[in-house]
């Protein structure tokens, strides 16, 4: 049996620090989606990394530990929906990837974003808006939401494009010399 060292101690590193990020999101209230979004992030880089199934065993492991560590179960759930929206992008560009003749393949990448994430958002929404909002919800205010999700969509995936490509760009360069 072959044990890969450097690519086991790794990805536990990036698990424990995704993990203390989901402690730490109910914790400290005032940064709950930062700190979600973060722990999120880490799902990318194993796969970018180590594959598509490496990192879907690795974000398994994640929302376990955060279910059982975590303060705030509700917190991990939004944890999970970042994180399969993080698997599904990065299933979409490897698939996209192998079929290199497909015209409008950036176009057919930032829909199918959208899809999924609205895959997830929209029945939260709808079906379960205690999750979303505390309050009563008027067809107006999920309108806001509605809307408001699309943005934080935007702002969450130019986020992790951002990490992806600078900030683990340079970790990468000098933790694999």
């Amino acid at each position: 049996m072959h044990v890969n060292a450097k690519k086991t101690a790794v990805s536990g590193l990036l698990m424990a620090l995704s993990v203390l990020l989901l402690v730490l999101s109910g914790v400290l209230d005032f940064s709950t989606l930062f700190f979600l979004a973060a722990a999120a992030f880490f799902v990318g880089i194993i796969i970018k990394e180590y594959g598509l199934g490496y990192g879907a065993a690795f974000f398994t492991g994640c929302t376990i530990l955060g279910f059982l560590l975590a303060p705030q179960k509700l917190y991990c759930i939004t944890y999970a929906m970042m994180g399969i929206y993080v698997l599904g992008v990065e299933a979409l560009w490897q698939y996209l990837g192998k079929h290199p003749t497909w015209n409008h393949r950036k176009m057919i990448f930032t829909a199918g974003k959208f899809v999924i994430f609205n895959l997830m958002y929209l029945p939260a929404l709808l079906l379960f808006p205690k999750l979303i909002f505390a309050g009563e919800l008027s067809e107006k205010l999920i309108l806001v939401f509605l809307l408001g999700g699309q943005a934080a969509l935007f702002v969450y995936d130019k986020a992790y494009e951002y990490f992806l490509v600078q900030m683990w760009g340079q970790v990468r360069e000098k933790l694999f010399k």
